[in-house]
This record gives structure tokens, C-alpha cells and sequence, in this order.
């Protein structure tokens, strides 16, 4: 873990372990706008919020309003049919 600005960043490899995915799956929520990767300096290492990594993984909500934690990252839903929701 890094700590940039008082706050957590992972690498990819941490935030891959962190959600319980594969690598090539945090680059695909990358790319489909899941999530967001920040550049770390001129170098081509990327690195990932442990503040958006965490509300990724309590995406959903009961129907009595309290937060229940997805138990596996596939369950969350294409940007797609976030988009289609509004």
C-alpha cells in the first residue's frame, strides 16, 4: 500500500488480491469504466483507491436501506445498465 496525500492507494496486484479477481479482470473494470486507475508519476505503474476499491465491493443496498456486501465482484453490473437505471 501506498499513501499518497494522506490517502491509500494499492497496486494492481494488491487490488486484484483486495477484490478477489484476477489481474486481467481489474484491467478489464478499467476499461469498461468500473473502476478508475491513477498514474503514478511519469512511470507506467498504476495504482487503485482503497477508498473506491472498498465501495465497489458494497455496490448494492437491502431493501430496508442497509448495506450488504457483495460477496464476489461479478455480481456488480455493466456501466451499461448503471447508465440504464438513471
Amino acid at each position: 500500500m501506498i499513501e499518497l496525500n494522506g490517502e491509500p492507494y494499492l497496486d494492481g496486484h494488491e487490488a486484484s488480491t483486495f477484490l478477489g479477481i484476477k489481474l486481467s479482470t481489474l484491467y478489464t473494470y478499467v476499461s469498461r469504466g468500473v473502476l478508475k486507475s491513477y498514474r503514478q508519476g511519469m512511470k507506467k505503474r498504476r495504482l487503485y483507491k482503497q477508498a473506491e476499491l472498498e465501495a465497489l465491493v458494497r455496490l448494492r443496498t437491502s431493501e430496508d436501506g442497509a448495506e450488504t456486501v457483495v460477496n464476489t465482484v461479478t455480481e456488480i453490473p455493466y456501466a451499461r445498465e448503471w447508465i440504464s437505471d438513471i
